[in-house]
């Protein structure tokens, strides 16, 4: 499995210039804390000017993501500074979101978003259109099951077998959560007025350790969970609702974040332990052993060990990260933080 993406929550120098001329795309991301100030079209332009343009093109990146789950109008800025550079046919804008925006999401086609966040949506999905970039999402059938463990069926969340849940309205038949919550927001998506978005997963995974009341957290239903998640991503499945487009799914995550706050379920993500020993076993030993590279505050970037990798990405049979170079973001779990779109 060769590295092909590499997906930032930052846009960390000594990261970017330690792939220059490597083939390796990356999406950048401009964090949570600098979104408002880049809806001023000059500092748009500015933050472009100063962490992608000196990059390119030795360094392939493809993507800027505005903030994770939050709603601003820095999404149409950031394009438009790309535009003035004369960098929008190289580098698209995006953001990813949680999947709470959604009011309903069973049956898969019947998904809709919350009806208060319409007004924010809407522009941000003709956005998205008329640039023809992708929707993120981060979905975590983990949660799904930890809120209902007597009503979801384990097996279900994990991609284990199982009878299946049929939607009544198409007669899909859905045999994991995952491809049915994607199908969700294709619906809800469509409801809108768009069937010309593509949807990725921005974020999934499963906790190999929780506290006592986060039912479904553990080393075995973990690595089960990635397991089976990366054989279906080997066969190039698409979900029932769209069968001829393969999932495209970013795997949280490489390390446990051992100082992460919250649940014990926060810490426990990773494949790895922080000192790069492996939390379970996945399956890629013998097939796959990932370059690591690690970066420094100083300009010297020793290639070395990947020191906060974050997380991993698999599509179509690839394996690829996303990282940070700095250190690693916080998750948040509660409903997004929303501000106006312009």
């Amino acid at each position: 499995m060769d590295i092909k993406r590499v997906k930032l929550y930052d846009a960390d120098p000594n990261v970017l210039r330690a792939f220059q001329n490597s083939n390796v795309e990356f999406i950048v991301a401009i964090d949570n804390g600098k979104v408002a100030s880049v809806m001023d079209p000059t500092k748009a332009r500015a933050w472009i000017e100063e962490n992608v343009k000196p990059y390119l093109p030795q360094t392939l990146i493809t993507s800027i993501t505005v903030g994770n789950e939050v709603f601003s109008g820095s999404d149409t800025s950031v394009y438009q500074a790309l535009k003035e550079l004369g960098l929008d046919k190289q580098v698209n804008v995006t953001t990813a979101h949680s999947f709470a925006i959604l009011s309903s999401s069973f049956p898969p086609s019947s998904g809709t978003f919350r009806p208060d966040l319409a007004e924010y949506l809407q522009p941000l999905l003709n956005f998205h259109a008329e640039i023809k970039s992708p929707f993120f999402i981060n979905s975590y059938p983990f949660f799904a099951y930890k809120a209902d463990p007597s009503g979801i069926s384990l097996d279900y969340a994990l991609f284990r077998p199982n009878s299946g849940v049929r939607d009544p309205n198409t007669n899909f038949s859905y045999d994991n959560m995952l491809y049915a919550q994607i199908d969700s927001v294709y619906s809800a998506v469509k409801a809108m007025g768009h069937s010309d978005i593509d949807i990725r997963i921005s974020e999934t995974g499963w906790p190999s350790k929780g506290d006592s009341d986060e039912f479904g957290a553990s080393l075995e239903n973990a690595a089960t969970y990635n397991r089976n998640l990366l054989k279906r991503i080997s066969m190039g499945q698409g979900t029932p609702m769209k069968p001829s487009v393969p999932i495209d799914v970013f795997v949280f995550a490489l390390f446990n974040e051992n100082m992460k706050p919250g649940p014990s379920s926060e810490r426990n993500y990773g494949l790895l332990y922080p000192d790069g020993t492996p939390v379970y076993d996945l399956g890629l030993q013998q097939d796959y052993q990932p370059t690591y590279f690690a970066s420094s505050s100083t300009s010297r970037t020793t290639v070395r060990r990947i020191s906060n990798v974050f997380p991993l990405v698999f599509s179509q049979g690839d394996l690829d990260f996303t990282c940070r170079a700095s250190f690693f973001p916080l998750r948040r779990r509660q409903l997004p933080s929303f501000s106006r779109c312009s």
